[in-house]
């Protein structure tokens, strides 16, 4: 083994179907600890069978926090490198010996490639980078929900990527997240100033379609003090423009967006989300005037708040349907092509392409 014990650890509740293949997935390391939090599946019969390290214990009331900081007390204490991982989650092989070559004495945390979910071709939908790898000892998980890891320790806080390593996220659909909206609430109160808290509880509510909660909560993240990254401040726009669509008002909604491509002209995803509305109201020239510059942006932006709808067909799906509209038959047919390629098993796409090229040889 490398130079530093790796430690893999996790909390669980109920999740026997992925219990062999995580472990398999995480076999690499060192160790592999795992507190379960009151699985009557058979979840934690099987992990003691496997003969990790787990414990099982309730947590009430239920805070995601405070189960990661129980997990972190089953790490046994000649680990050099933990990482937090959960069950629906796998690392790609060969994870272990890129931490070993990318680890060093004085690093207290490090970060890799993430891929939270995955389009129905199989193509991988939100990527960004993770940073759930730590020294031991010096770090808490602090936030009901939606938790960070906080640093406690007197060094300097030395931060690495580690290139190559690849954990991808195979969501358990069935779970659901009623639990997230009242832990986020409940973050929100215990630390009022969090910027990055009250865009997730903004955006939450929108996820709830409580429009009036979502546009209320997201001009206060706007308005905080700390609410300085610009990435997620235009994500808030976007959200506020979503909410205000959802009560017919599509002139506001538009301006939000306009602040929104303002605030971070260097995303893709203001530009897209002007492209729907345009096409919404078909207004084809706006259509395609916010596409072309939506593909001025070339490069992926790898943070969470980079969204997929941005990244595959609808771009050019939009472009060929508006060039159609207003008879350029030969951009048409161009897009067409490229929306087709991104998602080569969309019917829609297939048969609008042949439509146009049927149009196109005819003109």
């Amino acid at each position: 083994m490398g130079k530093y014990k790796i430690c893999v650890y996790a909390i669980c509740k109920d999740e026997i179907k992925f219990v062999d293949r995580w472990i398999e997935s995480m076999s690499e390391a060192d160790y592999i600890c795992v507190l379960d939090t009151g699985s009557t599946d058979g979840t934690y019969e099987r992990l003691k069978e496997s003969g990790i390290i787990t414990k099982q214990k309730i947590i009430k009331p239920w805070r995601f926090d405070v189960a990661r900081n129980e997990s972190m007390k089953l790490i046994p204490t000649d680990t050099g490198i933990c990482i937090c991982t959960d069950l629906d989650e796998l690392f790609e092989p060969g994870w272990r010996k890129l931490f070993d070559m990318y680890w060093t004495d004085n690093t207290k945390q490090a970060s890799y490639r993430y891929t939270w979910n995955f389009n129905p071709d199989g193509s991988e939908g939100h990527v960004f980078y993770s940073e759930k790898a730590h020294s031991y000892g010096e770090f808490c998980w602090t936030h009901p929900v939606h938790e960070v890891l906080s640093y406690t320790g007197s060094e300097p806080l030395i931060k690495r990527v580690v290139p190559g390593v690849q954990l991808n996220h195979y969501a358990d659909e069935t779970k659901p997240r009623s639990q997230y909206l009242p832990l986020l609430e409940m973050s929100v109160r215990e630390a009022p100033d969090d910027d990055r808290n009250m865009h997730y509880l903004g955006r939450e509510y929108m996820f709830y379609r409580q429009w009036d909660k979502c546009i209320e909560t997201l001009e206060r993240h706007l308005n905080m003090p700390r609410a300085v990254w610009k990435d997620e401040r235009c994500a808030s726009m976007r959200f506020i423009s979503r909410a205000l669509m959802a009560k017919g008002d599509e002139k506001e909604a538009f301006n939000w967006l306009l602040k929104a491509i303002a605030e971070a002209p260097h995303l893709r995803e203001p530009y897209m989300e002007a492209a729907n509305l345009m096409y919404k109201q078909k207004n084809w020239y706006g259509v395609i005037f916010f596409c072309e510059q939506a593909l001025k942006v070339t490069e992926k932006n790898l943070s969470y708040i980079c969204e997929p709808f941005a990244w595959g067909s609808r771009v050019y799906d939009l472009l060929a349907i508006a060039y159609y509209q207003t008879k350029n038959y030969e951009k048409s047919l161009e897009n067409a092509r490229k929306a087709y390629e991104k998602e080569p098993g969309d019917i829609r796409l297939k048969e609008n392409l042949s439509l146009i090229e049927k149009l196109y040889k005819n003109d």
